[in-house]
C-alpha cells in the first residue's frame, strides 16, 4: 500500500472499494515487473493503493479518465482545484441549487474536468450518472455550504496524494471499451476486474448485461495474464449465481462487509465479497 494509510481518491462513486483495499492488497500476488491492468478503473482506488510501477488504467467514462489525465499532466493540481472550488463554492453558498444546475449545464456543454469534480462532490450521494444524451443529470445534494474550507482542503489533499503516487510511474489512462486492455496483457501481467453488477444501470456507462458478464468471464479465462475478479457473492437475500457458474474454477478469497444506503442503521446489510483469482 502506498504510504502509511489508505489513499482515498478525489472522485467519489457508489460501490467504491476503499474499505476493501487492505483485503485486496493482502490477496494480490503479482510480478512487480509486469503491467497492472484495470479495464474498469472507476475512481482508481485500487491502483492508487497498489501503486504499481507500470499500469494501464482504462474506463468507458471519459470524464473520469480526463480528470486523472489532468492530474498526471499537471493541468489539475491541489492549487488549481482549491482556486476553482473556493470561487464556485462561494457562489454555491449564496445561490444554492440554482447555481448547481448552472454548473451542471456548463459541464454538459463543455465537459471540463474541474467542473466534473465540482459536480461529483456536490451532487446527491456522490453519484455519477448520465442520461441517454450523455448529459450529467444527478440532482444537487441540497447543501449550499458544501464547500467549506475543511472540505476543500480534504479534496485538495486527496489530489495531492494521488498526484504523488503517479509521479515517476509509467501509468497510462485510456478511455476505451473494457475488451481493449486485454489485448495488451502478457503472462507476467495482472488484470484486476471490478465490473458492474449484472442487469443494473452502471450510472456512467450504460447497462451491464448478462451477455457482457459472460463475455468478460471468457476473456478472463483466455488471457495469458493472471486475473483477479472483485465481485459480490451473497447477502441475506440472495446469491450471485453468475459468480458460481462462471468463476468457480478460480481461487476464492472472501470478506464480509457492509454496504450502507441511507441514514438508518436498518439499511445496513452484510455482504460477502469475493476475490476470484486465476492463479
Amino acid at each position: 500500500m502506498a504510504g502509511n494509510s489508505i489513499i482515498t481518491p478525489p472522485i467519489k462513486c457508489q460501490g467504491i472499494k476503499t474499505k476493501l483495499v487492505p483485503f485486496i492488497i493482502e490477496n494480490v500476488r503479482r510480478d512487480d515487473g509486469g503491467l497492472w491492468i484495470e479495464p474498469f478503473v472507476g475512481t482508481g482506488v485500487v491502483a492508487f493503493n497498489i501503486a504499481p510501477e507500470r499500469a494501464l488504467l482504462s474506463d468507458k467514462n471519459q470524464h473520469i479518465i480526463a480528470f486523472y489525465q489532468g492530474i498526471q499532466n499537471g493541468a489539475i493540481t491541489a492549487k488549481t482545484a482549491r482556486d476553482f472550488l473556493e470561487y464556485h463554492g462561494s457562489i454555491l453558498e449564496q445561490r444554492g441549487g440554482e447555481y448547481y444546475v448552472e454548473m451542471r449545464g456548463a459541464f454538459n456543454r463543455n465537459p471540463d474536468p474541474l467542473y466534473f469534480l465540482f459536480l461529483n462532490r456536490s451532487d446527491f450521494n456522490g453519484m455519477i450518472r448520465f442520461n441517454k444524451r450523455g448529459e450529467f443529470n444527478v440532482p444537487f445534494c441540497q447543501k449550499p455550504h458544501r464547500f467549506s474550507s475543511a472540505y476543500i482542503t480534504k479534496i485538495c489533499n486527496q489530489i495531492a496524494r494521488v498526484s504523488a503516487v503517479m509521479e515517476g510511474r509509467d501509468w497510462k489512462f485510456v478511455c476505451c471499451p473494457w475488451q481493449e486492455p486485454f489485448a495488451e496483457a502478457a503472462a507476467n501481467d495482472y488484470i484486476y476486474l471490478d465490473p458492474p453488477y449484472i442487469g443494473r444501470d452502471t450510472s456512467y456507462v450504460g447497462e451491464w448485461s448478462e451477455e457482457d458478464a459472460v463475455s468478460l468471464a471468457r476473456y478472463a479465462h483466455q488471457t495469458p495474464a493472471n486475473v483477479c475478479l472483485s465481485m459480490w457473492k451473497e447477502n441475506q437475500f440472495r446469491k450471485n449465481g453468475h459468480l458460481f457458474e462462471y468463476w468457480s474454477d478460480f481461487t476464492w478469497h472472501e470478506c464480509s462487509h457492509f454496504y450502507h444506503f441511507g441514514g438508518k442503521a436498518s439499511n445496513r446489510h452484510p455482504m460477502t465479497e469475493v476475490l476470484a483469482i486465476k492463479r
